[in-house]
């Protein structure tokens, strides 16, 4: 016997609001701006980014120029395509502006973090290479940095040329990856095949060297898993040769072009003030003017001995964060070419025996090499007690690593400092006043990686 129609409508209310419950996210949502109070709509418009203490706030000063039944509240995602990943951004309507937004995480969440406290130091390069799958190896780099300042050892000159090298491969592929896929979504469908063209040269290298084309457990603590392999410089010199022409054709193909440059200037402007407020590092922070780029302004590895230039903008829009990134492309294949002559020989990684495993060569001729391998892979290495901080220049911004040792053989407490986090909160002070037609356009130039987002 078929239900009543009022019963039905009441099952099918039901569902409803256990599906409503189901999918909130709760205090991450935006809500409704009656329902919001006068603090947040402030924090909302970055009116009060730095209240001096014991400021009280007046409500007054809040600007509340539509009623309810004026605006609406949509849902950006959380799809992949256009958010760049499983991101969701609320957003308030007037018509085509968007008066308030929100981004709402988690989605991806992975407990990578938790993950490190269970592992060995000398398997920690597997876990973290996996947050910023775009730039792998700087992940690598972060936390074997971390690991090697609280063991207090120093690296064969070899091994850290060998990882500026990789890193800064790992940052033309990955802005190359991002100028493809934001071609995409202003709708140039031909820069997305060349962009993954061009990506493609510098993963082959990647496979060479490590045996994956991402994710690659290459950069460890102590050095790097592997030397390079014979013809290196021959690869690495065709890429040197191959990438900057290619990018004067992206150049060609969409600097100039009207709609493009329509799309992009004067869209979700951040001014060096409030990016500085907001944490914003990398491109967008010097698309707004701020000539801050940890290579430059805290060397790490051998970059204070090598020559480029920081890139900056002057309006702080989504054009200039293209344009920065189209010529840290240029910058990051001078230094290639500049690490290419530098070079030294010597070994890829430290000799001290509690870190680095014996050559595999000698497992097969000495028992004490055997029982070595086996306790370091079965048992890891001990990290005297301490706590570090360490940074890197990530294509996305600084990228930091905190850990905390108590003297076993696993890290007590790791964090990490994600750039794409951090970033993510400048996207509500872009977006507002703008189209929704550009939020786009805006999500694209932040160039998230909701896997570090997440993690």
């Amino acid at each position: 016997m078929s239900p009543t129609p009022g019963r039905r409508a009441a099952e099918v209310a039901r569902r409803d609001e256990e599906l409503a419950h189901e999918t909130s996210e709760g205090a991450q949502e935006l809500s409704e701006r009656a329902e919001t109070n006068e603090e947040e709509l402030l924090i909302e418009e970055g009116a009060i980014l730095r209240l001096p203490e014991g400021l009280v706030l007046d409500p007054g000063d809040v600007d509340v120029e539509f009623g309810e039944d004026e605006t609406m509240i949509i849902n950006m995602g959380p799809q992949h395509p256009s958010t760049h990943g499983v991101l969701r951004i609320m957003m308030e309507l007037e018509g085509e502006t968007v008066l308030r937004s929100k981004p709402v995480i988690g989605y991806l969440h992975t407990g990578m973090e938790k993950t490190a406290e269970e592992l060995f130091y000398i398997q920690g390069a597997t876990n973290v290479t996996r947050m910023d799958y775009l730039s792998p190896l700087h992940n690598e780099l972060v936390y074997s940095l971390a690991v090697e300042e609280l063991l207090g050892i120093e690296l064969p000159p070899r091994a850290s040329w060998i990882r500026m090298l990789m890193c800064e491969l790992n940052r033309i592929s990955s802005h190359i990856m991002w100028t493809a896929t934001n071609g995409m979504d202003l709708a140039s469908t031909s820069m997305m095949i060349y962009g993954f063209r061009e990506r493609e040269m510098v993963l082959s290298f990647f496979e060479k060297v490590t045996g994956l084309r991402m994710n690659h457990n290459y950069i460890r603590p102590g050095g790097v898993a592997a030397d390079l392999p014979d013809g290196w410089e021959d690869d690495v010199q065709a890429l040197v040769d191959t990438i900057p022409g290619r990018i004067d054709e992206y150049d060609e193909l969409l600097t100039g072009q009207p709609i493009f440059r329509e799309r992009t200037e004067g869209v979700g402007v951040l001014g060096p003030e409030l990016a500085t407020a907001m944490s914003a590092t990398g491109p967008i922070l010097r698309a707004s003017g701020v000539p801050w780029d940890l290579r430059r302004s805290m060397p790490y590895l051998y970059y204070d001995q090598v020559d480029f230039d920081v890139i900056v903008g002057t309006v702080g829009d989504t054009f200039d964060r293209y344009a920065v990134r189209l010529n840290e492309i240029r910058e990051s294949c001078k230094i290639v070419a500049q690490i290419l002559e530098k070079m030294p020989e010597g070994d890829y990684r430290c000799q001290d025996k509690k870190v680095t495993p014996p050559p595999r060569a000698r497992i097969d001729e000495s028992m004490e090499a055997l029982i070595h391998h086996f306790k370091l892979f079965t048992r890891g290495f001990e990290v005297p007690p301490g706590e570090v901080y360490t940074a890197v220049e990530s294509p996305r911004g600084e990228l930091g690593c905190y850990m905390v040792s108590n003297g076993t053989s696993k890290p007590h407490r790791m964090h990490i400092r994600g750039p794409s986090f951090v970033n993510l909160q400048s996207l509500p002070a872009m977006l507002r006043g703008g189209l929704i037609a550009d939020a786009i356009a805006v999500i694209s130039s932040v160039d998230p990686v909701m896997g570090e987002v997440d993690r």
